[in-house]
């Protein structure tokens, strides 16, 4: 099982890691905090302080189109928002 699925960078998280050195990432929704907290710390090489997760329904969808109206759903995801020891921080584009 993949723990980390990718990172969420948004403005939004910016703000956060600027002010509260939390950053935010997709997660398996299998895993657990403790999976999490593992994974972060073995692929960056910080201090993991707390981990929160949420989970996330799928939308559903519709549009219309020549044949008549489709409906679908987005996919349910998690995301996990883990807060580094102070003097950590991670880079996502360090391997580019």
């Amino acid at each position: 099982m993949e723990t980390l699925k990718k990172p969420v960078v948004t403005e939004k998280m910016t703000r956060l890691t600027e002010k509260h050195q939390q950053y935010a990432f997709r997660v398996d929704k299998r895993a657990n905090k403790i999976q999490i907290r593992t994974a972060v710390e073995s692929m960056y090489g910080v201090t993991v302080e707390s981990v929160n997760t949420m989970r996330y329904a799928g939308d559903t969808r519709s549009r219309s189109t020549k044949s008549g109206i489709l409906r679908g759903r987005t996919d349910s995801f998690k995301k996990a928002i883990v807060t580094l020891k102070a003097g950590d921080s991670i880079d996502y584009y360090a391997g580019l």
